[in-house]
């Protein structure tokens, strides 16, 4: 008889490595080819500046939970999906919330090497637009960032978000109109000086 000893037992089996293997490589590839972009989306939907990093962390953890139910080539619609719903919880718990933090000394701290006015034009844009972004009820909101900003298709977003193209079409129309009604406001407002 041969003394096979508990360490062997413990081992994981082959066949069990290259499956863990096979994950790490999966979802390595879907932060190396994604995380930008996801970055850029959560940041679009509405997700505060200082929460983006753990957002964008949180749709990753949803991934390596989900990886085996993410389709070969679906890969960013199931990201573009996570990523929605977790800006969309962002949003509702940052409008319960009462804390406020200094969003502008949090800015500043990150960015380094542009000059004070370049950060103060770049910031101001950021602002304006996410203003104009508040502006968009929630679902017109997703398909207007998905098509206007991330650049995806009409056919891809109905497919992402599982609803019909005329859906997606009607969303992307009502949400372009109400971009230009904030947009109006927004100029409006800054021509008399910021005043609401």
């Amino acid at each position: 008889m041969v003394d096979v000893g508990m360490s062997a037992l413990a081992a994981p089996l082959p066949c069990a490595q290259a499956a863990d293997a096979e994950r790490d490589r999966r979802l390595r590839a879907l932060v190396d080819d994604h995380y930008d972009v996801v970055w850029r989306t959560l940041r679009r939907l509405g997700v505060p500046p200082g929460q983006v990093d753990d957002a964008a962390q949180e749709v990753f953890w949803v991934a390596l939970r989900r990886l085996d139910d993410i389709r070969s080539g679906r890969e960013r619609a199931f990201l573009f999906g996570v990523a929605a719903r977790v800006a969309s919880d962002a949003r509702r718990a940052r409008a319960r919330s009462r804390e406020v933090a200094d969003q502008n000394a949090v800015d500043v701290a990150e960015e380094r090497g542009p000059t004070p006015e370049a950060l103060l034009d770049e910031r101001q844009a950021r602002e304006l637009l996410d203003e104009v972004l508040d502006a968009l009820d929630d679902e017109a909101r997703v398909v207007f960032v998905l098509f206007e900003i991330e650049g995806l298709s009409s056919p891809d977003i109905a497919s992402l978000l599982e609803l019909p193209v005329g859906t997606v079409a009607s969303r992307l129309r009502r949400g372009r109109a109400q971009f230009r009604d904030a947009a109006r406001r927004a100029r409006a407002r800054a021509a008399r000086g910021g005043t609401p």
